[in-house]
């Protein structure tokens, strides 16, 4: 394999970016990866060179303002955050790399901020591969993030989180703030998923502790390409807990309509 670190600046901000590569030249298109919440370039540790080996496609990955090596969140986000990253920041790093008609694989927030994006500029994105998404907020999101607070605050959380984060407490509390404003409760992404014509597959642990799989089944109900993959026993992050099951599945995704397929 082959990787690439470099930072570009993008809507102002200073990103930390790595390419992976297999060897020889890669499939097209290329599959752009989207963190978590709280995630980053090093949080998805080897999974981005799995999937470039997996599915022989290149992948790129890169840390969101606020979050890993990239520039350090200097004010509290608005309750539009994932808005702004899908509508304006992602075509912007797009268009700085150069990149076309991409993959998207998001986790998380980043699977929203992918589903935004491709609503936006459905013509844009080839395929999305979606891990736990959110398109409303539910009660269950609400309580384990307020969860989430408390164990910021009483445990060794935040020291675990530097090891990924220059500035782990701005990160956590760039995430955790928004999502417990009381004005976050009235999100909704639907309407964006009504617009999307690209492939989707939607990736679900069955005992997600972040939301459940009505989330799913919205998505299905707005996009009936999707493909929904629910994950027996396993909670927010697929890819982490079964990673053989999703990129065995995310790999035969890919390949399963000649619309992703490269030359489409």
């Amino acid at each position: 394999m082959q990787e690439a670190t470099l930072d570009r600046i993008v809507d102002g901000r200073r990103l930390e970016i790595e390419r992976w590569r297999a060897p020889g030249r890669s499939l097209d298109p290329p599959i752009v990866m989207l963190h978590e919440g709280l995630g980053s370039v090093a949080l998805w540790k080897d999974f981005p060179r799995r999937v470039a080996e997996r599915t022989g496609h290149e992948v790129v990955v890169y840390s969101r303002y606020g979050h890993g090596r990239s520039e350090t969140l200097a004010t509290p986000r608005d309750v539009d955050y994932m808005h702004r990253e899908g509508e304006r920041v992602l075509p912007a790093l797009l268009d700085a790399l150069g990149l076309t008609r991409p993959i998207l694989l998001g986790h998380s927030d980043g699977a929203s901020i992918a589903l935004i994006f491709a609503g936006t500029h459905p013509a844009a994105v080839r395929a999305l591969i979606l891990e736990a998404p959110h398109v409303f907020v539910e009660d269950l999101t609400v309580r384990s993030i307020a969860g989430a607070k408390i164990a910021f605050e009483t445990t060794d959380l935040e020291t675990k989180l530097a090891r990924y984060h220059d500035d782990a407490a701005a990160t956590f509390r760039g995430w955790n703030d928004v999502w417990l404003d009381a004005r976050l409760r009235a999100w909704n992404i639907e309407e964006y998923v009504t617009a999307i014509r690209c492939p989707l597959l939607v990736i679900q642990g069955d005992r997600d502790e972040y939301g459940t799989l009505d989330q799913v089944a919205r998505i299905a109900a707005r996009a009936p390409q999707t493909q929904p993959f629910v994950v027996p026993g396993v909670g927010h992050a697929p890819h982490r807990q079964r990673p053989r099951d999703v990129l065995d599945r995310a790999a035969a995704f890919l390949v399963s309509g000649a619309e992703i397929l490269p030359g489409s």
